[in-house]
């Protein structure tokens, strides 16, 4: 199984938290090919809307379009670039990565510096660096250089394309979460193909999950959906050091992860559940007793309130340049989401 061309377009598009914009562009530009009614906003944050056939309730279906990055911060007379993150970072994996800044006059790429090993008192070895210790090295031979080509507030992503692996692996940055945006693309492209659905439904790809909940927030506030499913990420439990005993059973091929949780309404839950079964979907079940770390947590709060689910995708190496997932999984989250939408009674009560 190849990575489907729209997710390869996203995947290899910059767009950290803030600073979506390529990216935006990128969902944007695939979902005209299945409806019209294809919207931005201030914010940045992007709807393809399916029209319903049956007056039935609205379902926005919530990837987020934004990834982890790096912003520069200082740029030193000797030409190095500092930087903090955009989103949460382990330091340790930044170490030796080649990375692409996006600045008013294009890509500049560089590479990200440490004193070498060799150089650190044996004590300090095991210590883990931290940002503070990293910088941006684009080639510089002074200040002066550097500052014609960054400017602080520039940010950066990981350079790297996606690579297939086998048994339908696929590896990249920002699969956090522009597999989300894909699953939601995915289900609203098959939903049109299918003839529609009760009611609407809304491709979302929203920006700043990763930062603030911004978009999830203006958009949810605007769109004023009935049902919302935010699609994310979760943590594959098959691999080293991964507690299964704590996050559950969330192996590559086990599909789509449907949470339940006090954030998350019942309904939208079992009828998740039920449309898995109907359809011969293979899915595993998550908890969250209190919020879910996602979009779904600003969701379901808009306005007088959003019924809300939660549908996750199992990875591996979360926040890294080595996001894995399984193909496998991606499409049945796809499909799930589309059979939902379509079986979503038109008269469902969602009062509880």
């Amino acid at each position: 199984m190849s990575i489907p061309p729209v997710l390869q377009t996203l995947l290899t598009a910059p767009g950290p938290s803030g600073y979506e914009a390529t990216a935006a562009a990128a969902f944007r530009d695939a979902a005209r090919a299945f409806t019209d009614d294809v919207r931005g906003d201030v914010m940045g944050s992007s709807t393809a809307r399916v029209p319903g056939t049956a007056g039935g309730a609205t379902v926005a279906i919530v990837g987020h379009i934004d990834e982890i990055g790096l912003i520069v911060t200082h740029i030193e007379d000797s030409g190095f670039l500092r930087f903090t993150g955009v989103g949460g970072w382990d330091p340790q994996v930044l170490i030796g990565q080649r990375v692409e800044l996006a600045t008013k006059a294009g890509t500049v790429p560089g590479v990200i510096g440490k004193k070498p090993i060799h150089l650190i008192k044996a004590d300090e070895r095991s210590k883990a660096p931290e940002m503070k210790e990293l910088h941006i090295d684009i080639g510089a031979a002074d200040g002066d250089g550097a500052r014609e080509l960054v400017r602080i507030g520039d940010v950066a992503v990981i350079a790297g394309a996606p690579v297939e692996l086998p048994n339908d692996r696929a590896v990249s940055r920002a699969m956090d979460n522009r597999l989300g945006c894909f699953v939601a693309y995915e289900a609203a492209r098959l939903v049109a193909e299918a003839g529609g659905a009760p009611g609407d439904v809304v491709a979302v790809a929203v920006v700043q999950e990763e930062t603030s909940f911004g978009g999830s927030t203006t958009t949810a506030h605007s769109l004023r959906p009935d049902i919302a499913i935010a699609v994310d990420v979760t943590h594959a439990t098959d691999a080293p050091g991964i507690p299964e005993q704590e996050l559950g059973k969330h192996h590559f091929g086990s599909g789509p992860v449907i949470e339940r949780g006090t954030n998350l309404h019942p309904v939208i839950s079992e009828l998740l559940i039920e449309a898995a079964e109907a359809e011969g979907i293979p899915y595993t079940l998550a908890a969250s007793g209190r919020s879910t770390g996602t979009d779904a947590d600003a969701l379901h709060t808009s306005r007088g309130g959003v019924a809300t689910g939660l549908v996750s995708i199992p990875l591996r190496y979360m926040h890294s340049p080595v996001e894995m997932v399984a193909l496998e999984d991606v499409h049945n989250a796809a499909k799930l989401l589309a059979a939902f939408a379509r079986r979503l009674p038109a008269d469902v009560v969602l009062e509880r």
